[in-house]
């Protein structure tokens, strides 16, 4: 037995699904443990062996299921053996066909009988990948069964989610699967903030050896396009077709800098400046901000009561955007426009970054983007919601961003178009898929909101208890939070799943690439590569 097993409890009336929280040695008298036996004396210790010591596990239940035709085998507080075989035996007839899964509002009585968890009760509860009504994926089998997990994808992308683990647990390996599973299901067309370049294109394996795995647009070549904003790097890696992206700074809004304002290094004085700069010169005033003199800021300031100080020291650090390779003083073409009309064919979109991978960059290419793309969505929403017209309703979006924290941070996140979301969940269609090793980081309230968390080794307690913000009975699950392996293990609650879970994940491999991608992806793999992928998956169990 150990943490995080699923078991069932067979009780009189109900059947219950629980999660095994926690392990402990027991006694039945403390002069046991004040006069030990020796090690070499077995005889007494067999003597102790489930009487004088014992072991004690925990269970919480997490669903349970009631058939409707069980009858009541309590009468005047006696059990009638006749009528609880029939109740048992019409039981597992009903369990065998479709149920109805229901939050735990009861207990199972004294003496009910527990059991290991079958194939078929994770049936039940999870689903089949191949179902032909909900749009299942499995992300990964038990600990010591093999059978596959199925995450709701339907469920999975009306919500904002999160994937959450410290460095060095596979935090981007489980962000690729779920990536891929909702490309190959259709749930929702993707835009990717690709900080350091591993979804678009090929990745560096964790391991001891040198090694890489491929990324979404190999698996779907018609389905991802790419979208650099350090073209060199990308050519060097050998992307093909990926697209160029530039941005002007007339595209650039106050809001846009001041989400940035901690890393431009940026004073509230600063930010208020900017706002009369805004309004005096409209889209054109960080331009005009660069190329003024000190004696034009000085009688700008008169004119229109700003402060010296503060705008002289905003041009001096706007003045960093001009080593930015993709920011340019003005852009025939608009790339935002041509994302927004990509994202409404169905085509999922990677945005690399390249040698461009700065906090600065990073936090101010994605909330320029992603404010004019929610922007553009809530109209259509609107729309759609006046018109009821299934045509006009809006293609499922989900936007990955990677260090949440620095765009959901209590600070600043009332005032983030990523707090915005968060918040409003499915209203206008657009969701997040948060990826981040410091969930603490995060501010409470977007936590609540959370739908889907799936999450690998934790160690910092603030961490672990930001991951059960907001969540029902998630002490019991602390511990099995805390005793994950730190590879290819993660706890999975919430929206998506019916239960609580622990997996071990589903290997991104050779056969992962044949089951998930697109015919096209590539050339068959040879016998060779597929007989070894094959073997490594019998030794992990798959």
């Amino acid at each position: 037995m150990r943490v995080g097993k699923f078991l069932v409890v067979q009780g009189i009336r109900s059947r219950f699904f629980c999660m095994l929280t926690d392990v402990a040695l027991g006694t039945a008298n403390q002069r046991i443990i004040a006069n030990p036996p020796s090690w070499e004396d077995t005889f007494l210790r067999e003597v102790l062996a489930g009487s004088g010591t014992y072991g004690s596990i925990n269970l919480t239940p997490m669903l349970m299921f009631t058939p409707e035709n069980v009858e009541d085998s309590m009468v005047n507080g006696n059990i009638k053996s006749a009528k609880v075989s029939s109740s048992l035996a019409s039981f597992e007839a009903q369990t065998s066909t479709t149920m109805e899964l229901l939050p735990v509002k009861t207990i199972p009585s004294h003496f009910s009988q527990v059991y290991e968890a079958l194939e078929e009760d994770f049936r039940r509860v999870f689903g089949w990948e191949d179902d032909p009504i909900r749009k299942n994926f499995s992300i990964g089998k038990p600990l010591d069964m093999d059978v596959p997990v199925c995450l709701d994808l339907n469920r999975f992308v009306e919500r904002s989610n999160g994937i959450f683990g410290k460095s060095g647990t596979g935090k981007s390996f489980l962000t690729r699967l779920l990536l891929a599973g909702t490309i190959r299901k259709n749930a929702a067309v993707n835009l990717i903030f690709d900080m350091h370049s591993e979804y678009g294109w090929e990745a560096v394996s964790e391991g001891q050896q040198f090694s890489t795995v491929k990324g979404l647009k190999q698996l779907f070549p018609n389905k991802v396009e790419v979208y650099t904003l350090d073209p060199a790097s990308t050519k060097r890696r050998g992307v093909p077709h990926a697209q160029e992206l530039y941005l002007s700074y007339d595209q650039i809004e106050v809001e846009d800098i001041k989400l940035c304002s901690r890393d431009l290094g940026l004073s509230d004085a600063s930010i208020d400046n900017a706002n009369i700069l805004c309004a005096e010169f409209g889209k054109s005033w960080i331009l005009q901000l660069i190329n003024m003199s000190n004696e034009e800021i000085k009688l700008f300031c008169e004119e229109k009561r700003g402060h010296q100080g503060s705008i002289t020291a905003l041009q001096r650090k706007l003045l960093r955007m001009e080593n930015l390779k993709y920011m340019r003083a003005a852009c025939p073409h608009n790339y935002v426009n041509q994302m927004l009309r990509s994202l409404e064919a169905g085509k999922n979109l990677v945005v690399e970054f390249g040698s461009q991978s700065d906090m600065l960059s990073y936090m101010l290419v994605t909330n320029m983007i992603t404010r004019r793309i929610h922007q553009h969505y809530v109209g259509k929403a609107e729309k759609f919601l006046q018109t009821k017209n299934p045509s006009d309703r809006p293609t499922q979006l989900m936007i990955t961003i990677e260090e949440a924290h620095r765009f959901l941070d209590p600070s600043i996140v009332q005032s983030t178009i990523f707090g915005n979301i968060a918040r409003e969940m499915r209203k206008y269609f657009v969701t997040l898929l948060v990826v981040d090793q410091r969930p603490s980081g995060i501010d409470n309230e977007v936590m609540s909101q959370i739908g889907t968390r799936v999450t690998a080794l934790l160690n910092d307690e603030k961490d672990i208890e930001a991951i059960f913000t907001g969540v029902a009975g998630g002490s019991a699950l602390r511990s099995v939070l805390a005793k994950l392996d730190s590879k290819q293990q993660a706890l999975i609650l919430g929206h998506a799943v019916p239960m609580p879970v622990v997996v071990r994940t589903r290997p991104y491999d050779t056969l992962f690439y044949r089951d998930i991608g697109d015919p096209v992806w590539e050339e068959k793999p040879d016998a060779e590569v597929l007989a070894a992928a094959e073997l490594a998956r019998a030794d992990l169990g798959f």
